[in-house]
C-alpha cells in the first residue's frame, strides 16, 4: 500500500503519547496523533473484504505490514505467509532485550459472512454514527488488529525496549475455513511465534451493563465442540399401514429424554473464581447464589437457580448437548427408514469425549438408536492464573475504569487460543474492549464498536503490554 507524503510525515512525526487521566470522550474534543492513527488503521481494516468466501485476509495483512515498515520495522521482522494465497497472515515482532521468553499478542482478521440486504448500510464502509464505530469486524475483532498494531507503531517511535520480544500475529480462518491461521502457523513456523503466553484480544474483554461499566474479563479457558450424529433405521413400508415400529418416533423418545437431562455440575479454578468475583458484583439473591456455587461441593439449590436463570450460567458451569438438527424420512406416503439428529456438545476442559458419548447412550436408552462422532474434538487445557497477569490487569482496569473488578471467564464458544494451549502456550484473554451485555451483535446485523471503548481498549492494552514486557 502506498502513502501520500504530508500522511506519512504525520504518522511517523507524532508523539503519539496519550495522557493517563486526558483519554477524551467520543465528540468531547479532537483525536490524538495516536487515536487519529487507530481510527485509520480500523476504517481500512473493516473496508478490506476477509470473509471466507470472497475476502482477502492476505490484502489486509499486507496493509498492516507496510504500516509496520513504514514506522521503523525492518523487512525481516514484519512477515507475511500462509499455504493460500488469499488466506495470508501477518506476524510481527518488535525487538527486546531478551531477559524473557516472547509475549504473543493475537487477534483475527477474517470474519463471519455479511450481506448488504440484511444489514442497514453496506457492512464493508466503516461508518461512524452516534458514538459507534458500525462495519463487519468492528466488534469480532478488527478493533483487536487495529489496537495492536497501532500501539507497535506507537511503541517503535517511543523508541521502548522491553525486555522480551513481543509479538503480533493477524491470522486466518478463525471464524472457519481451511485452518490456516494459527494451527498452520504452529505446525509450520512455531518458532515465528513462540512464546512464554499469549494476550489474545478475541476473548474476555469488558461488559457493560445498564450503561455503565461493569466488569472486565479475563479469558483462561474455552469449552470444547463436539458434534455427534444420532440416527435410527427401520425397513420402513406403506404409510397407510403403521406400526409403532417407527424410525422417526424412536429418535424423538431418545430426544425427550436428553432434553430432561443435565450434566453434573463440575467448576474448575477459572470457573470457581469467576462466581466468586461475580458475586460481589451481583445483589440479592444472585449474589448468594453466585458464593454457594463457588463452594465446594457447589450448593445444589443455588446451582439450580442460576442454571435455570441464565443459559450462560449453566453452560459455565456443566458440558452441554444439544440438538440443532433434525431430518427423518423420504416420502410423505412411507414410514421412515432412517431418522437422523444432529447433536452438538460444548464440553468442559478435561471432560472426556468417550465418556460424553457413554453418557449420551446410556441418557439416550435405546440400542437401536447409534451414536457418531462427526469431528474430532480439540481439548485444550485451562491456563494457569498467572499473578503477574492477573496483578498487571487489576491495576490498569482500576486505573482506567476505577470500581470496575477482573473477573476469570472460560468461554462458551471458542477461539483460536485452544490450538495455542494445546500446543503449550498459555493464552489469556484479554482486550479491554467493552460491550454492551444485552446489545451483543458480534456475527450479527450492524455489528458495531463504542469509539470511546476502543480507544480506552487501545490504551488498556498498549499499558498491560508495557508492563508485562519493562524489568
Amino acid at each position: 500500500m502506498e502513502f501520500g507524503g504530508a500522511l506519512l510525515a504525520s504518522l511517523l512525526l507524532s508523539t503519539l503519547c496519550i495522557s493517563a487521566q486526558t483519554l477524551p470522550a467520543a465528540g468531547s474534543s479532537p483525536l490524538s496523533a495516536q487515536q487519529e492513527l487507530a481510527r485509520d488503521i480500523f476504517k481500512e481494516l473493516i473496508e478490506i473484504n476477509t470473509t471466507d468466501s470472497t475476502g482477502n485476509t492476505t490484502r489486509a495483512a499486507e496493509s498492516m505490514a507496510a504500516r509496520l515498515r513504514a514506522a521503523g520495522f525492518l523487512a525481516g521482522d514484519v512477515q507475511v505467509l500462509g499455504p493460500n494465497p488469499r488466506k495470508g497472515n501477518l506476524v510481527a515482532r518488535l525487538r527486546g532485550t531478551g531477559s524473557g521468553k516472547p509475549i504473543l499478542l493475537l487477534a483475527h482478521l477474517d470474519v463471519v459472512e455479511a450481506r448488504r440486504e440484511d444489514w442497514s448500510f453496506d457492512p464493508f464502509k466503516f461508518l461512524e454514527r452516534d458514538g459507534y464505530f458500525y462495519g463487519r469486524g468492528t466488534n469480532d475483532i478488527k478493533s483487536g488488529d487495529a489496537l495492536l498494531i497501532a500501539n507497535f507503531i506507537r511503541l517503535k517511535q517511543e523508541g521502548f525496549k522491553p525486555d522480551r520480544d513481543l509479538i503480533v500475529a493477524l491470522t486466518a480462518d478463525e471464524e472457519g475455513g481451511d485452518s490456516n491461521g494459527v494451527s498452520w502457523l504452529l505446525q509450520n513456523h512455531r518458532e515465528l511465534i513462540d512464546a512464554e503466553y499469549c494476550l489474545n484480544t478475541d476473548g474476555g474483554g469488558g461488559e457493560i451493563k445498564s450503561g455503565k461499566h461493569w466488569v472486565n474479563e479475563l479469558q483462561t479457558s474455552e469449552k470444547v465442540y463436539l458434534t455427534f450424529r444420532l440416527e435410527t433405521r427401520n425397513r420402513g413400508g406403506h404409510s397407510s399401514l403403521p406400526v409403532k415400529d417407527n424410525a422417526i418416533y424412536e429418535l424423538a423418545e431418545g430426544l425427550t429424554r436428553l432434553a430432561k437431562f443435565d450434566f453434573p455440575v463440575k467448576l474448575n479454578e477459572t470457573t470457581r473464581a469467576y462466581f466468586e468475583q461475580m458475586s460481589k458484583v451481583e445483589t440479592g439473591k444472585a449474589a448468594l447464589d453466585m458464593r454457594a456455587v463457588a463452594q465446594i461441593p457447589p450448593g445444589p439449590t443455588a446451582v439450580s437457580r442460576l442454571a435455570s436463570a441464565s443459559p450462560y450460567f449453566n453452560s459455565l458451569m456443566r458440558t452441554t448437548c444439544v440438538p440443532t438438527r433434525l431430518e427423518g424420512g423420504h416420502a410423505d406416503n412411507a414410514l421412515p427408514q432412517t431418522a437422523r439428529a444432529t447433536v452438538n456438545c460444548r464440553l468442559l476442559p478435561g471432560e472426556s469425549p468417550q465418556e460424553v458419548q457413554r453418557t449420551l447412550a446410556r441418557v439416550l436408552a435405546d440400542d437401536k438408536i447409534t451414536i457418531s462422532p462427526v469431528n474430532k474434538p480439540n481439548p485444550s487445557p485451562p491456563s494457569p492464573l498467572r499473578p503477574e497477569i492477573v496483578r498487571a490487569t487489576d491495576r490498569i482496569t482500576a486505573e482506567l475504569w476505577p470500581g470496575v473488578p477482573v473477573v476469570p471467564v472460560m468461554s462458551t464458544g471458542g477461539t483460536d487460543g485452544l490450538y495455542l494451549r494445546i500446543a503449550g502456550i498459555p493464552t489469556y484473554g484479554v482486550s479491554g474492549l467493552f460491550d454492551d451485555i444485552n446489545d451483543v451483535r458480534a456475527h450479527g446485523k450492524d455489528e458495531r464498536m463504542g469509539v470511546r471503548e476502543f480507544f480506552d481498549g487501545m490504551e488498556f492494552m498498549y499499558r498491560l503490554v508495557k508492563a508485562l514486557s519493562s524489568e
